[in-house]
């Protein structure tokens, strides 16, 4: 196996015994109510890194390091990375192998251990940067958690790239017909894109699900201030919410409904930007709710 981004240390040829070997170590168990599973193909590694377009300037923020085989080789690469990691089991862990990594006059590419829950921590930890990235194997049932957070955040990542389950990036990247609130939120602020599918087989533990790599590509609204963009935020999900509140129903009816406004108008509207009245909420692409959003 090759050992990507992982050539110091004791994280040299790291595989299933050798992780093993560590929670046996620190007494940890791969934790199922956090989703905890373990990369242990460089070849999926490889990919992810190359994904997000990495540069010797860049910080990345990565959620859910575990024992470092993304950390590391993400470390390699940027001038920072800020992990942050729930289980305080690995602390003694992470202790040894950054003191490790500074003696070994890495000191230029700095990693930063946050210790707590990402959730709660992303929305108070203050990055005090410009620009960052995030890239990270993160645990499949707060996947959408996640990616709310990151993209409510006022100072919002150039680039997400994570692995999240095979289904939840196929309907992330849904298209018009397939339109969901989740893939309408993420093609709001950004332009996703599957870079690969992953077997379970590249995790220990064994996932019962597939994986995929998914790529995200923030973009900021440019027909607007970023002083007004929070309040068009606002107003833009308010009114999809509304669309997708009861699917099987008409989309004016949603909205007139919802928004307590007149069904005549919204019929109008939607002829105008749709072509269509008559259409359903999954057949509405990002473009054309924010023209309907405009013009209610």
């Amino acid at each position: 196996m090759a050992t990507i981004g992982r050539s110091f240390g004791t994280l040299k040829n790291m595989n299933i015994n050798e992780i093993k070997g560590l929670c046996d170590k620190y007494g940890f168990k791969p934790n199922k109510q956090y989703g905890q599973n373990y990369l242990i193909n460089d070849g999926i590694v490889k990919k992810i890194i190359e994904a997000a377009e990495l540069k010797s300037t860049d910080t990345v923020v990565e959620i859910g390091p575990g024992f470092g085989i993304l950390t590391f080789a993400l470390a390699e690469r940027v001038k920072k990375v800020i992990a942050f990691e729930i289980e305080r089991k690995l602390e003694p862990y992470w202790e040894k192998v950054i003191e490790d990594w500074k003696i070994k006059r890495l000191k230029d590419h700095e990693i930063e251990i946050v210790w707590g829950n990402a959730l709660a921590k992303l929305t108070t930890y203050n990055l005090q940067l410009t620009t960052y990235k995030v890239v990270a194997n993160i645990p499949y049932q707060i996947t959408s958690y996640v990616l709310r957070a990151l993209l409510e955040l006022e100072n919002k990542p150039e680039m997400i790239v994570i692995m999240v389950q095979k289904e939840v990036a196929e309907r992330i990247c849904a298209r018009k017909g397939e339109m969901s609130l989740l893939s309408i939120a993420v093609q709001y602020y950004g332009e996703p894109k599957i870079i690969a599918k992953v077997p379970a087989g590249s995790f220990w533990p064994r996932p019962k699900v597939e994986s995929a790599i998914l790529k995200i590509k923030i973009e900021r609204l440019k027909d607007l201030k970023i002083s007004e963009s929070g309040k068009f935020d606002k107003r833009f999900f308010r009114v999809v919410r509304a669309g997708f509140a009861q699917k099987r129903k008409m989309l004016w009816s949603n909205l007139a409904k919802g928004l307590k406004i007149d069904g005549e108008k919204v019929k109008e509207i939607l002829r105008e930007v749709v072509g269509n009245e008559k259409v359903r909420a999954e057949e509405v692409v990002v473009e054309e709710w924010r023209a309907i959003v405009s013009r209610l």
